[in-house]
């Protein structure tokens, strides 16, 4: 499922829509991300297999047609939760292929994001429903793209921002406010208030006004509304966007999903400290072999919360629990997720293990950060007898306009060099465009000097050796002057060229907002405005599931 297109660390012809950089050239990419792509054997003890192969492909479909899954009452599930948020029919068309036992699912996931959070959540859903329809037609398998809004996740100051470009090119963040009294508090419990109004007028304002701004923003207007909860009107946006394709949006935090799911609460309970301590070995092993462990948890720590207005942490004790400051026995916590699973919610290493017994999922598409954390959980799959899904990389990429993939063509430009917040590169690309007379000249004139003074060295030592130093300072006061003229010229080249140093900038605005990744730091709804409603099936259109590259997108 892997081809190899020409690997280029620039872009130098931009004349298709998308140009691959191989992401071993990107300094942002860490080398568990990059080892699992180029050299998976080092990393194949700690995952269920290679997405590259189809052998592992055939494994995991036949491990999951093996397994059994709640699948009526899943299906039964979401589509109350499509019909309360007003899917399309594309949505629930696929959510009842799920009645079919041989319905496979390619899943992905993330917290709630305000107004759709950022660009790579985008990526990262398409990346899902392309890999669903690519496995589908591989395999001759009934498969749907599922995306699992992780309800339950309580940082507040994460997701209540949104970046985009003003019509300066200057990154903005529209905010709600941050609420202390909500900072335990589960994303699925939170209703948006008044707050949500002021900051949909502030994004009116910031936005770079377009022919696509009005209905874009009545569209918004429309979802996030104040009584609506936070985590809904992000699902009813996501499949405002995507639920034409068949994305089938879960939110985590339902209560038949936490039934669903009991029996793993109650194993956690009664191998307390078991999930910790299978995630601190394989975290160990990670380190031996040269890198991280994404996820470090105490050993009295159990992998689950408890809540009712707040999310708490359980800690093993003497008497068996501690909720807070309140002691808690085994037997009592125990029959409370049975009987109450709803009151509890999976921390990062079980929050996978739920999805995977709710879902027959045969591949997770995650992020560079969770491809981490999840290389720690192949022991803890196998503890809760859950197969372990194939794990799949998801597409990373960056848009840009045309004018800007004009200015990196023509310039032949390196797309890394954007991320520079300083003119460092600019002065190279200038120092570049000089008329070759005068950089010849000024080439010729410090070539010169530089002989002619070693000549005067030895002649001067002649007369007196302590002379040889001065000789020396000399010169290099004389190259100094040399290099001051250099840069006048160049400065005087950036004045003359305003129109140059406009590309560059607008050209790093897009690319590396404040010097970080777009994929990031903008939202998905700057480049609605600025594109419109195509934009999502441009993207699709020329997103690739080729691994190991990131792409440079024109539209």
């Amino acid at each position: 499922m892997q081809s190899n297109p020409s690997s280029s660390s620039s872009v130098s012809s931009v004349k298709s829509s998308g140009v691959p950089i191989d992401v071993r050239s990107l300094n942002w990419t860490q080398q568990l991300a990059s080892d699992y792509i180029y050299n998976f054997n080092r990393l194949e003890p700690f995952f269920a297999g290679n997405p590259t192969k189809c052998s592992d492909w055939e494994k995991s479909i036949t491990r999951r047609h093996e397994t059994h899954y709640p699948n009526n009452k899943v299906v039964d599930m979401l589509i109350a939760q499509q019909r309360q948020r007003q899917a399309p029919p594309n949505a629930i068309t696929a959510t009842t292929k799920l009645r079919d036992p041989r319905t496979i699912a390619i899943v992905t996931g993330q917290q709630a994001g305000l107004f759709g959070g950022p660009l790579f959540t985008l990526l990262k859903a398409l990346t899902t429903i392309k890999l669903a329809n690519q496995v589908s037609q591989d395999y001759t398998v009934p498969t749907v793209a599922v995306f699992w809004i992780d309800a339950d996740d309580h940082d507040w100051e994460e997701v209540r921002s949104c970046s985009v470009l003003d019509s300066k090119f200057q990154r903005q963040k529209i905010s709600l406010p941050l609420r202390t009294s909500e900072s335990e508090q589960p994303m699925g419990s939170i209703l948006l208030d008044d707050s949500i109004a002021a900051a949909i007028d502030e994004l009116a304002t910031t936005l770079n006004p377009s022919e696509f701004s009005q209905k874009l923003l009545t569209d918004i207007r429309a979802t996030y509304r104040p009584g609506v909860r936070f985590v809904e009107a992000f699902g009813r946006w996501l499949e405002t966007l995507l639920g034409n394709y068949g994305l089938i949006v879960f939110d985590g935090s339902d209560p038949v999903g936490k039934d669903l799911t009991k029996e793993v609460f109650v194993r956690e309970l009664k191998f307390p400290g078991q999930t910790s301590k299978l995630a601190a070995e394989t975290g160990a092993a990670l380190v031996d072999n040269g890198y991280h462990a994404q996820v470090t948890q105490k050993q009295d720590t159990i992998s689950l919360f408890n809540f009712e207005t707040t999310r708490r942490p359980i800690k093993l004790s003497p008497r068996g629990f501690m909720i807070g400051d309140t002691s808690v026995t085994t037997s009592t916590l125990v029959d409370e997720a049975s009987l109450r699973p709803e009151r509890f919610s999976p921390n990062v290493l079980l929050r996978p293990i739920v999805q995977d017994t709710i879902f027959p999922t045969v591949c997770y598409v995650a992020g560079p950060n969770e491809l981490a954390y999840l290389a720690q959980l192949k022991t803890i799959y196998s503890h809760f007898s859950v197969p372990m899904p194939l794990i799949y990389p998801r597409t990373t990429a960056t848009i840009v306009d045309s004018a800007t993939a004009k200015f990196l063509a023509r310039y032949e430009f390196p797309f890394q060099t954007l991320q520079a917040q300083d003119e460092a590169a600019l002065n190279r690309l200038l120092e570049s465009q000089l008329p070759s007379p005068v950089e010849e000249s000024l080439n010729d004139v410090a070539k010169a000097i530089h002989d002619r003074m070693i000549v005067v060295a030895r002649k001067v030592s002649i007369v007196d050796d302590t002379l040889v130093g001065a000789t020396q300072s000399t010169q290099k006061r004389i190259e100094r002057e040399l290099q001051n003229l250099h840069n006048k010229v160049i400065q005087a080249a950036k004045r003359k060229d305003q129109t140059l140093r406009r590309q560059y900038i607008r050209a790093c605005s897009q690319a590396f907002p404040d010097g970080r990744p777009q994929e990031r730091e903008l939202g998905i709804l700057h480049f609605l405005n600025r594109y419109g409603p195509t934009l999502v099936d441009r993207v699709a259109e020329v997103l690739s599931l080729d691994l190991g590259y990131h792409w440079v997108i024109t539209i």
